[in-house]
């Protein structure tokens, strides 16, 4: 073990149309977190919400809001309070008609350390997400904060290695992802499981590829459709944590809701990848088809 652990506190819980009680309740779940130790928490993908992008309907435009603005200024204020640090995910109002999936990160000290914009946006029954969201122009830039420099990504950006490389490329020293997944009701609950199964596993994949942590917190609960054509969407819950060689440290159930507080050794980095040197190894000189849509 090195000398530098970091502890993380991952925040799962349901959310109503309540917005205000919505905050409420992460808040309290922050309070958790910090008297459990934590300096470091994670937030849900778009958590003050219902997750809205269930269906196209441009008056939800009016839940965005600048960065900076209320909830950084609130969740600021709650993180120089704690003396911890805080990766909110919020619908940023860029300008008029520009709207980003954003994650903001709070230092311990209540500024603004940086946000990431999500990069890539999906586009599937009941996560119409291309109607509400311009795609991120920020690339893929760590985050230095007053616990390590984060390298912070979001949902639909799980899937795709080649986010979490650059990341790893560019220093990150843990790999965090707000996250809202869970199954789409049309799909078999057999399908439904080895979605959510992979899900997690090509996470732990880019663990074990880049050497570092990954940090996952994932939306839970039943999520109505407003249209009442379909069921809704059922979250999957299952927020987790690994160390660098992919390892299971903290996993939250399905329908589970609180706070996990896990200890992260971010240190360890450097042992792994010097047992397993696949950035030394890799071809670069041999990846320039990596820049095509399909090479054939």
């Amino acid at each position: 073990m090195s000398d530098r652990i970091l502890k993380v506190g991952l925040v799962q819980i349901s959310c109503t149309e309540d917005i205000k009680a919505n905050i409420e309740k992460l808040s309290l779940s922050i309070r958790e977190a910090a008297s459990k130790g934590a300096q470091l928490v994670v937030l849900q993908e778009l958590h003050n919400t219902r997750y809205f992008c269930q269906v196209e309907d441009a008056s939800l435009c009016d839940l965005a809001e600048p960065i900076p603005g209320p909830s950084t200024e609130y969740f600021g204020a709650l993180a120089k309070e704690l003396g911890l640090v805080i990766v909110l995910s919020l619908f940023e109002r860029r300008a008029p008609g520009i709207y980003h999936n954003t994650a903001a990160v709070m230092d311990s000290d209540g500024s603004l350390a940086g946000i990431y914009r999500k990069m890539h946006i999906p586009d599937d029954p009941l996560y119409y997400e291309k109607f509400y969201f311009t795609p991120g122009d920020l690339g893929f830039r760590p985050i230095d904060t007053s616990v390590g420099r984060l390298g912070v990504l979001v949902c639909w950006d799980q899937w795709y290695p080649e986010a979490a490389r650059l990341m790893a490329l560019a220093g990150a020293e843990i790999l965090i992802y707000p996250t809202a997944i869970g199954g789409v009701p049309t799909d078999a609950p057999e399908e439904q499981t080895l979605q959510r199964q992979a899900w997690q596993l090509v996470q732990r994949g880019h663990s074990v590829a880049n050497g570092l942590p990954v940090v996952t917190a994932n939306r839970t609960g039943l999520e109505p459709d407003p249209t009442g054509a379909t069921e809704g969407l059922s979250f999957w819950g299952g927020s987790f944590a690994t160390g660098p060689q992919g390892e299971i440290l903290a996993e939250f159930g399905a329908d589970e809701e609180g706070v996990k507080v896990v200890s992260i050794d971010i240190g360890r980095t450097e042992y792994v990848r010097r047992g397993w040197p696949f950035l030394r190894d890799r071809r670069i000189d041999a990846y320039k088809d990596i820049l095509k849509r399909f090479n054939k």
